[in-house]
């Protein structure tokens, strides 16, 4: 699968500086400093090509806005309680920690006819920031330019939901579920990742190989 970098670039940039936001162009500069619109979306999963990390960005903005577009004809408060500037913002900058972890290799990989071969792909580091996952984003995003209001730091920070806390820790576990009651954002954001990435990212050889 081969990714139009360029058209996926503009067309998050024309969405990313919809929000207006004060210091987004700054945010922009540090995003390319980083390599986050070359970088996949994974080391062995969805998008595991370069430019998949913007392209599941985009993916996961446009099911955000569809899931809010939905949600609203059953409860209509969501129309002032979550801003469209937020879901934009907190959807399409969830995974910026992900800019720095993949490093290009060279795997081992089984053809059409069951043959194992050498193909390039990408392994994982953690050894630039190893600050985790919705908080390295967090981190980064902030120190990239922006300020942001609660619910998308939420968002942001929990958006993978169950799978981004420690299970041990009821601090962990009481603070995600306080998150996701105090600001629909957080279960919309987490919502719509799993969309993008399990619906509209699925490739029929994953299906074939479960």
């Amino acid at each position: 699968m081969k990714i139009d970098i360029s058209e996926c670039k503009e067309e998050f940039l024309q969405l990313l500086r919809s929000t207006e936001r004060e210091g987004v162009e700054d945010l922009i500069d540090n995003l390319e400093e980083q390599g986050f619109f070359t970088a996949p979306a994974s080391a062995g999963h969805h998008l595991n090509v370069e430019g998949g990390l913007v392209r599941h960005s985009l993916n996961t903005c446009k099911a955000a806005l569809a899931i809010w577009e939905g949600m609203k004809t059953l409860e209509p408060s969501l129309a002032t309680e979550v801003k469209r500037e937020s879901i934009i913002i907190a959807s399409l900058l969830h995974d910026v920690c992900k800019s720095d972890i993949y490093k290009r290799s060279v795997k081992k990989r089984k053809n059409a006819l069951g043959q194992w071969e050498d193909a390039e792909g990408y392994k994982v580091t953690y050894k630039n920031f190893p600050m985790g996952h919705g908080e390295k984003s967090l981190v980064m995003i902030l120190l990239g330019g922006i300020d942001l209001y609660d619910d998308e730091m939420l968002a942001i920070r929990w958006h993978m939901g169950a799978w981004g806390l420690n299970q041990n820790s009821f601090e962990d576990v009481r603070s995600f579920d306080t998150a996701q009651k105090l600001y629909p954002l957080v279960p919309i954001i987490h919502a719509a990742d799993g969309m993008a990435a399990n619906v509209m990212e699925r490739t029929g050889e994953e299906i074939d190989n479960m």
